[in-house]
This record gives structure tokens, C-alpha cells and sequence, in this order.
């Protein structure tokens, strides 16, 4: 059985008092109401520092220097008509202001609160290794 494997990139934009973003997926998308890191599809011929370069500033409006993302870890899940691998980034640092440029609500969480916001399956053991380094 061949799976089709999906590539995305997603990140951890940490501010100054150490709270992580998480968006809210809108209405008509899949998973509509969970919570995710930022981040997307990483298009053919791009590596995942681009896409993910390229994502912030389309969902978020802020300008991310690639030396400025740092890998964490990285998600890997079956999904029933999918598999996903994920590269997980955080970031402290961008140029601009966070705010929702796709109708996503968004809304900065401190690293204890993350578990109360209900997340889609790959997202949620991002969550451990987020809290261990902040």
C-alpha cells in the first residue's frame, strides 16, 4: 500500500516572555477549529527554511531570517489518506508584527498552558519538547 507523503514545515514564534503562537485553523480548511503551530505545505524545489520563510510572511505578516530558525525536532504521522513529516522549527526573533492575514484567529500561550488547546494529532507531541526547552 503506498501512502502519499506530505511535506510541511512548522514553527514555534516564541515572543520576549517566552509565549508561543498558536493559530486556529479556519472554517472550510480540514481540521477546522484546532490549534497549529504556523507554518504549511513546503512546495517542489523549496527546502523548509523557505517555505517556512515564505508562510510567516503570507499568514503572519513578519519577515524571518533563516539563520533565526533553529530545528527542534520533527513530527511524523499517519493520517488516514496521508503521511505526514513535519520539521519543527523555533524562532525568537523576526522583523514586523504577528498579526492574522488568512481570517485565523491567533493567540500567544504560555508553554504549561499548550495542552488545553485542542491540536490536530501531529501538532500535539510537538507540545513535550517545546515545554522541556522553555
Amino acid at each position: 500500500m503506498s501512502v502519499r507523503l506530505v511535506l510541511v514545515a512548522a514553527c514555534a514564534l516564541i515572543d520576549p516572555d517566552g509565549r508561543v503562537l498558536l493559530a486556529q485553523r479556519p472554517a472550510g480548511k480540514p481540521m477546522a477549529g484546532l490549534w497549529e503551530f504556523p507554518g504549511g505545505k513546503v512546495e517542489p524545489g523549496e527546502r523548509p527554511e523557505q517555505s517556512l520563510i515564505r508562510e510567516l510572511k503570507e499568514e503572519l505578516g513578519i519577515t524571518v531570517k533563516e539563520e533565526c530558525l533553529a530545528p527542534l525536532t520533527f513530527a511524523s504521522h499517519l493520517y488516514p489518506d496521508f503521511y505526514l513529516l513535519m520539521p519543527f522549527y523555533v524562532c525568537r526573533r523576526w522583523d514586523g508584527f504577528v498579526e492574522a492575514r488568512e481570517a485565523q484567529q491567533l493567540k500567544w500561550v504560555r508553554p504549561h498552558e499548550l495542552r488545553n488547546f485542542p491540536m490536530p494529532p501531529a501538532d500535539e507531541p510537538l507540545i513535550s519538547h517545546l515545554t522541556t526547552l522553555l
